[in-house]
């Protein structure tokens, strides 16, 4: 079957029926209130999956996203208040996201460092770096009413911002040669270099838009929520993330993968997070079945990767 053939089509297949069963089980689960909850929660981390993806597939990780979207509203909240404009305020944050990246990308391919190693030192050094900015107290984001719904204030811009986003970074990574690009590093290092291609600026240039829209996410995430935590984000929405990117259909091991996909699996996330929740699930036993969820969807991606492939 055609349909067979789209990488997100279990995933895809996963959401729709645990929709079904939620609803079914909760009459309140398709509430408009409930949607805009699910909206909110799978938005950012669709976001930041986005990144992720890329990332994943040109053969690396970024394991310091989840501390980039905890600085970048801190960065651009001291530049408010220095009297920058809001604008140029969250312009300035996102200029220090892809500094984050660029270290990242640099310390990775110049020195030969494993991302995993790059990147784990680096999500204690910005999460220390935050808490001393910030002295370990919230501060509050102040900007124009239309500004902020713009900018995460309604649950509607945040989807918004995720599908724009995921579409944009969709055909940049399936038909630009930026993409085609990134899929070769990761699918083959060795031959892409070979045949011209800059495998070290494919890499650094992930990083960084991985880092821009950690730290977008963590923008949006503080004009919804009003405050700006340094607590918040961290290692959990990072897990998350690269959670909905990989049973989305993005391969750890590089070179495949899909944007859609990993909004798809985020969306996915975010109806069995809130599922469970109306359902009354004790949260003792929530990460159990989530994880339980994870290995069968990615069990039912490969084998649906086999079919594809003809390898039946």
């Amino acid at each position: 079957m055609v349909v067979l053939r789209w990488p997100e089509t279990s995933i895809l297949a996963a959401g729709i029926a645990l929709a079904a069963y939620f609803q079914y089980a909760n009459g309140a689960f398709l509430s408009q209130a409930n949607l805009q909850n699910l909206i909110q929660y799978s938005g950012t981390t669709a976001i930041i999956a986005g990144g992720e993806v890329l990332v994943l597939v040109c053969g690396e990780v970024d394991l310091s996203v989840g501390m980039v979207y905890a600085l970048t509203p801190f960065v651009m909240y001291f530049a408010a208040a220095a009297g920058v404009p809001h604008y140029l305020a969250v312009i300035v944050g996102l200029g220090a996201a892809a500094i984050v990246g660029l270290i990242n990308g640099l310390i990775t391919t110049l020195l030969r460092v494993p991302s995993f190693v790059t990147t784990l030192g680096m999500l204690f050094a910005i999460n220390g770096f935050t808490l001393t900015i910030s002295g370990g107290f919230p501060v509050e984001p102040q900007a124009g009413q239309w500004f902020t719904i713009l900018f995460g204030g309604s649950a509607w811009s945040e989807l918004g911002w995720a599908i724009t986003i995921t579409l944009v970074l969709q055909f940049v990574l399936k038909k630009t040669r930026w993409g085609l690009h990134t899929v070769a590093t990761g699918g083959n290092l060795v031959g892409a270099a070979e045949v011209g291609i800059s495998v070290r600026r494919i890499k650094i240039g992930n990083f960084i838009l991985c880092g821009i829209l950690g730290g977008f996410a963590g923008i949006i995430d503080a004009f919804r929520i009003g405050s700006v935590d340094p607590l918040a984000g961290g290692s959990q929405i990072m897990f998350q993330a690269m959670a909905g990117a990989v049973i989305g259909g993005t391969l750890l091991t590089g070179g495949v993968g899909t944007v859609v996909g990993a909004l798809i699996g985020s969306l996915v996330l975010g109806i069995l997070t809130d599922g469970f929740t109306l359902l009354g699930v004790s949260a003792y036993t929530f990460d159990m079945i989530l994880g339980a969820a994870i290995l069968v969807t990615m069990a039912v991606n490969v084998r649906l990767t086999q079919m594809r492939g003809g390898n039946v």
